[in-house]
């Protein structure tokens, strides 16, 4: 099934997850997966959550941020791919001057 992002409407998440300002987002959902492309503007923080259910893949688009696992920090750039394993703890956080632009999945078991 082919996803075409320029046709999604782009939503504003405030405080995502309990973050600092907020991400935008044009999301797939069903019973086995959430794909998003996503923005996470400058200065903004996607909130620490655990993956109870699933894992989490980010795959690194445009710009810069720090992903950090169980409370270890790595930094993200374009070509980067970050992984959230099931039963973990992680947040992002954009570093650069610009939107962190990225693909997540989100694995719902």
């Amino acid at each position: 099934m082919k996803l075409d992002f320029t046709t999604m409407d782009e939503n504003w998440l405030a405080n995502f997850k309990g973050g600092e300002k907020g991400l935008l987002a044009k999301m797939f959902s069903d019973e086995q997966n959430k794909i998003i492309r996503a923005r996470l503007i400058a200065g903004a923080t996607v909130g620490g959550h655990t993956h109870e259910t699933g894992s989490e893949i980010i795959f690194a688009l445009s710009g810069e941020a720090t992903a950090t696992t169980d409370g270890v920090e790595e930094h993200l750039n374009v070509g980067d791919c970050h992984y959230c394993p099931k039963g973990h703890s992680h947040t992002l956080r954009n570093d650069g001057p610009e939107d962190f632009e990225f693909l997540a999945v989100v694995v719902q078991q």
